[in-house]
């Protein structure tokens, strides 16, 4: 009998190796004068993925400090100089989705006033995407966190597997949206004991495409 295959997140992110483009595009700008890697938040898997990010670039993460107020507010420090260079956000999105969006508007805009040249958000997971369409008198939430974002600072983002590949659409600036399946079938293959006898399981038709 076929066994379900179940990858918790935990689990993949333990042996996460950078997917096919994504050490290419953070490692875009090494060639000229100064860039920067800087974590969004203080969770353990984002600061563990820019970790692992600068550990391949060899450089060094960005000192910041993000944290929040007893009232609730986020607050971003920026601990050195990033005049006139390339800065990569690195930024996950955890269950409080909310705080992570104004972590990442934050840094952006305290970036953006440090005089930045460009500020490109690293963001496996882009949150609202689901939220794309119109339905009944709702909105379409999306768009308005991409226009947040390019008010913000940011200048281009990295992602993976958007709900819709049209919503790059919403952005005023480029968005690469990388495909999460090959790092997904070499860790089966790598991780997963006999793994051609599996079964792996989509929650959704949407999910199953891919």
């Amino acid at each position: 009998m076929p066994r379900k295959l179940l990858l918790p997140y935990k689990s993949v992110f333990s042996h996460f190796r950078a997917p096919p483009g994504l050490h290419d595009s953070l490692a875009m700008n090494a060639a000229r004068s100064g860039y920067r890697v800087f974590s969004a938040n203080s969770t353990a898997a984002c600061t563990e993925l820019a970790k692992r990010i600068t550990e391949r670039l060899g450089a060094e993460l960005g000192k910041s400090v993000v944290y929040q107020e007893t009232n609730g507010e986020t607050r971003v420090e920026i601990k050195e100089s990033v005049r006139g260079q390339d800065i990569f956000i690195i930024q996950t999105i955890p269950r409080d989705v909310n705080t992570a969006v104004m972590e990442l508007l934050i840094m952006a805009y305290a970036l953006k006033t440090s005089c930045a040249r460009n500020i490109i958000g690293v963001i496996p997971y882009f949150p609202y995407s689901k939220q794309s369409k119109m339905r009944k008198r709702g909105s379409i939430v999306c768009k308005l966190l991409a226009s947040m974002l390019a008010k913000a600072g940011l200048t281009h983002i990295i992602t993976m597997d958007l709900h819709q590949k049209e919503i790059q659409g919403f952005f005023s600036f480029p968005v690469d949206n990388l495909r999460a399946s090959p790092f997904l079938l070499q860790y089966i293959q790598e991780e997963i004991p006999d793994y051609r006898n599996a079964v792996i399981v989509a929650k959704s038709p949407d999910a199953a495409k891919r």
